[in-house]
């Protein structure tokens, strides 16, 4: 496809995004005060008209390698673009997904990620943001809701392969539930902090489950190793990238 036609399809997806991403916001919003189940049916309904113009006006398709058990588990997952993030109340029923603090500013959809169970994370916020984080992350397990956390901390280009944060080692540890490693492919069709996309297939591939207790730096490994089973195997060995 060419450049200008990628451009106009990237234009036409913002201007629906954007729309639904409004509307979304306002009605899960207006939902707080009825259910917090009627607010999750609004995320997973803003989820799903991403996904819908991710298809039919950018043209692209999403390939699932594996199975993603909706239960209490932390899924660690590859972080290549903003696609992965908009899809997980649709790959799951009700995710309980880590976001960077400052999201929950955003007006409106701030209000509404809290309620939908969003866990803050406060990067900068030492042991007691730490504790908080856990106490959230239990809440959720305890109601049957998988974790999910992008454990390189942002988002990074096709074909590298950064070491994680070290917030991983310590939810791992602390927490003690079986780690699922999810690698994703969206960087080609969603370049990172750019804003004209490409239709392209993207791929998520399910690694094995990693058991709980086990050593930092195995579990570390067997994580990344996981995440970037799609990248090329020279990735792994950049652990500065």
């Amino acid at each position: 496809m060419s450049y200008g036609l990628a451009l106009v399809r990237s234009i036409l997806f913002w201007i629906g995004f954007v729309a639904g991403s409004t509307v979304n916001s306002l009605a899960g919003a207006a939902m707080i005060p009825v259910s917090r189940r009627a607010v999750v049916a609004c995320v997973r309904g803003w989820s799903r008209w991403h996904r819908w113009l991710c298809r039919f006006v950018l043209g692209q398709t999403v390939v699932i390698e594996g199975e993603l058990i909706d239960g209490p588990y932390l899924y660690v997952f590859k972080h290549e673009s903003a696609f992965e993030t908009i899809e997980q109340p649709l790959l799951f029923s009700h995710p309980a997904v880590f976001a960077k603090e400052q999201l929950f500013n955003v007006p409106v959809w701030g209000m509404t990620a809290a309620a939908y169970g969003m866990i803050p994370v406060d990067r900068d916020g030492g042991s007691k943001a730490m504790r908080a984080i856990l106490a959230a992350a239990r809440a959720a397990l305890d109601e049957g809701r998988p974790l999910v956390l992008f454990a390189e901390g942002t988002r990074v280009a096709r074909g590298k392969a950064p070491p994680l944060r070290s917030g991983f080692a310590g939810i791992y540890r602390m927490l003690g539930v079986p780690v699922i490693p999810v690698a994703v492919d969206s960087g080609d069709a969603n370049p990172p902090r750019r804003w004209v996309k490409f239709p392209r297939r993207i791929t998520y591939r399910v690694g094995a489950m990693i058991e709980p207790g086990l050593p930092r730096d195995v579990a570390e490994e067997r994580v990344r190793a996981a995440i970037n089973a799609l990248n090329p195997p020279e990735a792994l060995l950049d652990r500065s990238a």
